[in-house]
């Protein structure tokens, strides 16, 4: 899987010249995956980056690193691809494929893979993901999210989301469930050519329902600094 995502990239580098190429780095004070975070609670910064390539048709692939500490290793490398278009004046969609790496993870076979469908409509998207083997070879799983953004001023909006995670494996979590909420409620701006944004992110989980971690889990302000290139 990961030579196959390799050799989509380098196509679509090899077509630059007929797509538009785009890249971001951020600086955030946590990294929280799915509203867990991946830093140990935000002991240590998140320094985040990628570049997409897409196509006139919609058609677009990507890659995407962050620092991760949660395991073995320190590193997630993330390989997508997709397709989005306008159904309708109102309406888009977007599909597509995205897979997780953790290449310097030696304890666990971290990586998997997951399919996505997006609807946005009157700044409204939902979405749904699956995967049919989850992280750490954990079983199918099922995400289902909503996301809405606001502008209430000149530069400013206001950015919700909330979502639902299906596990097949109850293991996954230690209390025996096989659910969960995630959130965040935050404002995001631009100034100096950089996006802004600070938001408190979090779960319905407490420390007792994932492996007595409770600076995992709990909802936290989470800060960043954004750069498009």
């Amino acid at each position: 899987m990961k030579k196959v995502m390799a050799v989509a990239l380098l196509l679509a580098t090899g077509y630059a010249s007929a797509a538009e190429v785009s890249g971001n780095v951020t600086l955030a004070s946590d990294y929280r995956f799915r509203g867990i975070s991946q830093l140990k609670g935000g002991i240590s910064p998140a320094i985040q980056g990628g570049f997409d390539v897409s196509f006139e048709n919609g058609v677009y692939l990507g890659t995407w690193a962050s620092n991760v500490n949660f395991t073995g290793g320190a590193l997630e490398l993330d390989g997508y691809g997709g397709w989005k278009f306008m159904a309708t004046d109102t309406l888009e969609l977007d599909m597509g494929f995205l897979y997780y790496g953790y290449p310097r993870d030696a304890d666990l076979d971290a990586d998997y893979y997951e399919f996505y469908t997006k609807a946005t409509m009157f700044g409204v998207t939902v979405g749904a993901s699956y995967s049919p083997d989850y992280f750490a070879e954990t079983g199918k799983f099922g995400y289902f999210s909503a996301d809405y953004s606001w502008g209430f001023a000149e530069n400013y909006s206001l950015d919700l989301h909330v979502a639902y995670n299906l596990f097949e494996d109850e293991d996954f979590l230690s209390n025996g469930q096989d659910s969960y909420v995630d959130f965040s409620v935050g404002v995001s701006t631009s100034y100096w050519d950089l996006d802004w944004s600070a938001a408190v992110v979090g779960t319905d989980l407490d420390k007792d329902d994932y492996f007595g971690e409770d600076d995992l889990v709990e909802p936290m302000v989470v800060v960043s600094v954004s750069k498009s290139l």
